[in-house]
């Protein structure tokens, strides 16, 4: 069987600010077939070269208002002053066709969590302050003072690594994706995922007499 035979499997993986986060989402939809990425809603400005629908669906304040009272969003959150969500009905009928990775703050995935959702979890953390710190600083999109309130939110997040199912340590890209990926493949190869391909093959068996 192909690596898009199991598809409905929800991931979700959440990080510190500067951790990696997008990067190794980036590498890890190109580097396991069959997993589609989930693009949030948020009330942020576009930035330069960014497309609706690509890597945000952009929409204003008094829109995602009215997605909040009509509860479509599986979850949300309001982070740096701009608020993000997962559409529900977008997430339903992706998971559909095949797997699914939401790119969420600890916020979100406590939403998740809380609606009961089949979702797997994964954190990604720095290996070390020292680095989550060299790496905001270095992409010089924010300034002093808003690295500082990023790094403080970082160490409230990093501490809820233990809610998570897995945990992933961004020390090398390589590797990093390598271990996600291998997360991604035992999860499709749980047995609840395949029990119908099972049954299928278990069908062409000769039936047992007694």
């Amino acid at each position: 069987m192909s690596e898009e035979a199991s598809p409905g499997v929800l991931f979700v993986l959440s990080a510190p600010s500067g951790t990696g986060k997008s990067s190794l989402c980036r590498r890890l939809i190109e580097e396991v077939p069959g997993l589609g990425f989930s693009v949030s809603f948020t009330t942020r400005h576009r930035r330069a070269g960014e497309e609706n629908g690509k890597q945000y669906w952009f929409v204003d304040d008094d829109r995602f208002d009215a997605m909040i009272a009509e509860d479509a969003f599986l979850e949300w959150a309001q982070v740096f002053g701009h608020r993000y969500g997962t559409g529900r009905a977008a997430t339903s009928q992706a998971l559909q066709a095949r797997d699914l990775l939401l790119d969420i703050d600890v916020q979100g995935a406590r939403q998740v969590r809380a609606g009961n959702e089949d979702a797997v979890s994964v954190f990604l953390l720095p290996p070390d302050f020292e680095t989550l710190e060299a790496r905001l600083r270095s992409r010089r999109s924010e300034d002093d003072v808003e690295v500082a309130r990023r790094l403080a939110l970082a160490g409230a997040e990093a501490r809820e690594f233990s809610q998570y199912d897995y945990l992933v340590v961004n020390d090398d890209l390589e590797r990093a994706t390598f271990e996600l990926a291998a997360i991604v493949r035992a999860e499709r190869r749980r047995t609840p995922r395949r029990r119908a391909e099972a049954a299928h093959i278990l069908s062409t068996f000769p039936s047992l007499t007694t």
